[in-house]
Order: C-alpha cells, then structure tokens, then sequence
C-alpha cells in the first residue's frame, strides 16, 4: 500500500507562530513525515526553517531567540514605521539552505502583492530569507519590500492567513493545517495597550472572516490552545511550545487514518 504525501500548511500569527514548533515536535516523535509545506507570515518562517533541515530542537531555539528588535528598526520611510530587513539578516544566518532550489522539503512562502492585493506565491526559486521577510511584512509598521519583478510584497495574512490551497497546489495528497488564530483571546483588552497589539488584532479580525475556505481546504486542522498569549508576546515562547507540541500529539491518531483511508480509495483504483 502506497503512502500518501502529506503536506503542512502553517497559519500566520505572530508570537503565536511560535506553538507550530512544537507541533512539528509532536511529528517527529511519531514518525510523521512532512513532504510538503506552506507558509503564512510567522509560519513561512518555521516552514522555511524545517524545509532547510533544521532539527525542532534548533528551530525551538531559535524562536526563544526572537524579539521585534531583531524583526524590525525604525525608519523615515512615508510606507511604514520600521523596515523588518534585521528579520531577513536573522534568517539568513541562521537557516542552513538559503536558496528554494536547495531545500530538501519543497516550500512556499505566501505574501500579498500590495498593488493588485492577490496572493505572492514565493517558491520553486530564488532567495528564502526575502521570502520569509516579505510574508512576515505587517502593513502599516513595516515598509513593504520589493521584488525583482517591482512587486510591492506585504504580510500574506491578508490573503492566505493558512496557506491550505497553496499546500495542496504543490501536490500534497493530505493536507494538514495548523491554525493559531482559531482559538480567540482570553486576555481581554490587554492586546490593545500597544501598537504592535492594535495592528496585529486588527489583522487578525479581518484574517477570521477570509480564513473559512482554507480550513475547508484542508483534511485536518489542529488548533493549539493559544488563547491566553497574545500575538505580540514573543517571551511565551516555552508555553506556545507546549501548547503547540500537545495539540500535534492529539492529532497523530487522525493524521494516520487519513493516510490509511487515502491510501486505501488509492489502491482500489488501482485494483
């Protein structure tokens, strides 16, 4: 019986971004292989990490080593408030294949093309670290980024907070989602006492109501238990992990009858 491939779509989410390394742990503890991945502003930066070979324990440290002054430094720009160019610089010492043509894991990186407001599907080739910054570019605050084609690239979130469809288009049979944003905000007002709070909150009340045909996309979505962090808190790094790592533990036993059912409907075709 043939094996079904199995692709991972990762949502976008800020800090809570973060609890996808932990439901990558979860996989690799039992065995679940990845052949495909998506991702969406914070979840194109675990996707690329993964992608490039990075360990989950490499990539759990790397998350405990993120703080939005490594992601971003002020500018004069008229565009935005800072330019998130220390993000591109931090992935690319950090991740061991820059280039989408090296990768062992095939990848995409969703932005926004600003101008026509459709989704930037960045895969197949050319720079991951770009890739990473410009599906990470939060309007508003950051300065959007250029391409070489003169795209004007912004966060993905705005079209694709879980990049689902995309996944599937680069030939998974299985498509599993992780969502961080599902789980809602249990700490109240506390998530509007700074900018990054305000803007972040914002996006993701728009993101909710464009987000129902990706999960419909989807064969199976986990939703790790993140309410009670909000999306700029990037010092949760140890409870998002945990959060993220029980909610893929509780999904292994769905994740494997999938495969089992798809690979049986596959193998009667066949017969």
């Amino acid at each position: 019986m043939s094996r079904p491939s199995i692709g991972l779509a990762l949502s976008g989410g800020a800090a809570r971004g973060i609890a996808h390394v932990g439901v990558l742990k979860a996989f690799r503890e039992n065995n679940i292989p990845i052949d495909y991945i998506a991702g969406t502003s914070a979840g194109s930066l675990v996707g690329a990490a993964i992608a490039a070979g990075m360990s989950v324990e490499e990539i759990a440290r790397l998350s405990k080593e993120l703080r939005w002054r490594r992601i971003g430094r002020p500018t004069l720009s008229r565009l935005g408030f800072q330019s998130n160019k220390p993000l591109e610089d931090f992935v690319r010492a950090r991740l061991p294949l820059t280039r989408f043509e090296d990768l062992l894991i095939p990848f995409a990186a969703v932005a926004t093309d600003l101008k026509t407001g459709t989704p930037a599907i960045l895969k197949d080739e050319g720079d991951v670290p770009f890739a990473v910054r410009a599906s990470c570019c939060i309007p508003g605050l950051y300065v959007p980024v250029s391409d070489s084609s003169g795209r004007r690239l912004v966060d993905g979130g705005l079209v694709a907070v879980l990049p689902a469809t995309v996944v599937r288009s680069l030939g998974a049979d299985i498509v599993v989602s992780v969502d961080v944003n599902s789980d809602g905000a249990t700490f109240f007002g506390s998530a509007l006492n700074s900018v990054f709070g305000v803007i972040l909150q914002s996006m993701m009340v728009l993101q909710r109501t464009v987000s129902q045909y990706q999960l419909d996309a989807s064969d199976l979505v986990i939703y790790p238990k993140v309410s009670h962090v909000r999306w700029d808190q990037l010092r949760h790094a140890d409870a998002l992990l945990e959060a993220g790592y029980l909610a893929g533990r509780e999904s292994i036993g769905s994740i494997r009858s999938l495969c089992d059912a798809v690979a049986h409907r596959r193998d009667a075709k066949l017969s």
